[in-house]
């Protein structure tokens, strides 16, 4: 079975935005599953509104690649297909709504990472946007 879902990779000064979700103890990207009838765009803006108080800029909304990954916390072999996106955004980034926290996480930290974010981290490497 496979989840899909949307994900913002946003990198700032080498690092990757991750959050963490109340009740996990991994960290995760911005994001989530789209509603019925939702497109890319509508379910990730919306998520990530949800989750950080952000408001994503349509004119620089980018795809970035697709990754699959096993999915952490869900029944066995249960898999997560996660298309990644890029954007600017408008405000200041502060955890709300089901977040607990977010940080910005190096090649280094990518222990971690839930799976499929750590196959965005080396998909946001393999594009050049982390080194």
């Amino acid at each position: 079975m496979d989840l899909d879902v949307v994900a913002w990779v946003h990198v700032s000064r080498d690092r990757m935005l991750a959050v963490r979700s109340r009740g996990r103890d991994l960290l995760y990207l911005p994001g989530g599953k789209r509603e019925p009838g939702e497109d890319d765009w509508s379910a990730l803006s919306r998520e990530v509104r949800e989750e950080l108080a952000l408001d994503l800029d349509p004119a620089s909304f980018r795809e970035l690649g697709v990754v699959r990954a096993a999915a952490h916390d869900q029944p066995a072999h249960t898999h997560v297909r996660m298309a990644c996106f890029t954007a600017a955004y408008a405000g200041e980034i502060r955890a709300t709504g089901e977040v607990d926290e977010f940080r910005y996480i190096g090649t280094p930290d990518r222990a971690l990472l839930a799976p499929a974010a750590r196959a965005a981290l080396d998909l946001a490497t393999a594009k050049g946007l982390l080194s």
